[in-house]
């Protein structure tokens, strides 16, 4: 079993920064994948990016790309969301995901096994 708990979130206006930690116990660190996902009222959980922990690969949400970056440190077993230039539409619940397998789709929500509670993100206009 792994726990996951976010951090970071919070009120900002457009065009501020904001980065988001996720920390992860209970396996080993290095062989998860890792992903944020968010969730505005009334929608879907979606993808925003996911990073490979063994290699370091990421991948991003078409939405984010170039404003956000996924990162990780295996030592401190938390993974960050770095947030640039933050939009309203950015305004969600943020949350960690966690999959003990190197194999699926890292953009889906089934693909992920451990799931963390959730932090809010708003983007004031």
């Amino acid at each position: 079993q792994v726990h996951m708990v976010e951090s970071g979130g919070g009120l900002v206006q457009a065009g501020a920064s904001l980065r988001l930690s996720c920390v992860a116990s209970g396996r080993t660190f290095s062989s998860l994948t890792m992903g944020w996902f968010r969730q505005a009222p009334g929608k879907e959980r979606t993808f925003v990016a996911a990073i490979r922990n063994s290699g370091g690969s990421t991948y991003y949400a078409d939405s984010v790309k170039g404003r956000f970056t996924i990162s990780g440190d295996n030592a401190k077993r938390t993974v960050y969301l770095q947030m640039n230039s933050l939009k309203p539409e950015d305004t969600a619940v943020y949350y960690c995901a966690g999959a003990g397998s190197i194999f699926g789709d890292y953009s889906s929500i089934n693909y992920y096994n451990y799931w963390g509670q959730g932090t809010q993100v708003t983007v004031s206009s």
